[in-house]
């Protein structure tokens, strides 16, 4: 078959959409807390919101629309995409403002599900690994120009415009995908109990363990990204904006990091980047107040978590070739509990002792992740079924 190309390049721009819109909430925080009259702690439950509907919508969305073309699912998120950004711009409260974030989180658990199986069936098994890489693209795209994009557009036209500018982009993105994506039939009844038996594995369980702490980590550090750097560093809103934009040029540097490492060795990237993440938490929570130093540390931060999400998406079709498809399900769920996890856990903490503290947690969870990581993960070629 002949590759689908702008199929594969709509499906990088539903990425760049849906991963724009879930982290807004960090470069947005301060000012949404302030109009809807609630703490930083309590604006930052949009994001674990959002992860912990994409988290239960991950589990379920592919037995639960079976029966259903994969192109008509794809376009139905699209359109939950706009939703949710039109309803977090015009929203009058936390409540209302929870709700789209929820719409977002179906978008984008059942997204992220599907993306891996689509790309196999847009392109032939020799372009998989190019039209992957271009829907990875997006992720960083979106890390790079969301955060500080947002946060900038946000003091000068108030962040109810950037969420009505995210629902701008869902809409191109909904028109491209209309006018690219074929058909795609579903293939197989899919059962929940398939994913059971890909977790009940031993290799597969304590993987999925380390990703939750490695996630948590870095999304308590991440949410309250903006507080640490208005208070304790003292950055203003041009600085915020620049620190943010110098991190998501180090997360896309961080992809081409981690595939170069993977190819000396997998339990050493695995490892390493907790490490230095969990590292740098601590640095910024102990020493932290010199704008210098502290962009320094959040970009080098950046760097490290870029090579993350390679790393495990390789280790997954290394180590489960078998059911690769239920192992991404996985990957999906436990990422989204993860940043549930992060955020709601990180704005208790702000909350109840300062910005100061979140990163300390966040540290001392990275950290904790690394050593599972050399002691547990198992990083051999295959891992076959019991």
């Amino acid at each position: 078959m002949a590759p689908a190309w702008g199929a594969v390049i709509s499906m990088s721009l539903g990425v760049f959409g849906l991963v724009g819109a879930e982290f807004l909430p960090a470069s947005l925080l301060t000012p949404i807390a302030a109009e809807l009259g609630v703490t930083e702690g309590m604006a930052g439950q949009a994001v674990t919101a959002t992860a912990a509907v994409a988290l239960v919508t991950s589990l379920l969305i592919t037995a639960g629309t079976r029966h259903i073309d994969r192109r008509l699912v794809l376009l139905g998120l699209s359109v939950l995409l706009i939703l949710s950004n039109l309803l977090v711009a015009i929203a009058p409260n936390l409540p209302l403002l929870l709700t789209g974030r929820i719409l977002l989180g179906v978008a984008l658990g059942g997204f992220w599900t599907l993306s891996a199986a689509t790309m196999m069936r847009l392109v032939p098994e020799r372009h998989v690994p190019k039209a992957l890489s271009i829907l990875f693209s997006g992720v960083s795209a979106a890390t790079i120009f969301a955060a500080p994009v947002g946060s900038y557009l946000g003091a000068i036209a108030g962040w109810r415009t950037v969420f009505l500018a995210a629902a701008g982009l869902g809409a191109l993105v909904l028109v491209v995908q209309l006018a690219t994506l074929p058909s795609l039939p579903p293939r197989g009844l899919s059962r929940l109990r398939t994913m059971v038996e890909v977790l009940s594995r031993r290799a597969v369980g304590l993987a999925m363990a380390a990703i939750l702490l490695v996630f948590t980590g870095h999304f308590a550090f991440f949410t309250y990204i903006r507080p640490f750097l208005e208070t304790v560093t003292g950055a203003g809103v041009t600085a915020v904006s620049g620190i943010l934009l110098s991190f998501g040029i180090a997360n896309l540097i961080g992809n081409y990091l981690g595939a170069f490492l993977l190819e000396r060795s997998m339990r050493l990237t695995l490892a390493l980047m907790p490490l230095v993440m969990g590292t740098l938490a601590l640095a910024l929570a102990g020493t932290g107040g010199n704008i210098a130093a502290d962009a320094a540390m959040v970009a080098l931060w950046g760097v490290a978590f870029g090579a993350v999400p390679v790393a495990w998406s390789t280790w997954i079709t290394r180590a489960v070739p078998d059911e690769a498809e239920s192992a991404g399900g996985l990957f999906v769920a436990a990422i989204n509990f993860a940043i549930a996890t992060g955020a709601a856990a990180g704005g208790f903490i702000f909350d109840a002792s300062g910005v100061g503290n979140v990163f300390m947690a966040s540290g001392i969870v990275l950290i904790a992740a690394a050593v599972m990581i050399v002691t547990g993960v198992e990083t051999r070629a295959a891992v076959k079924a019991a």
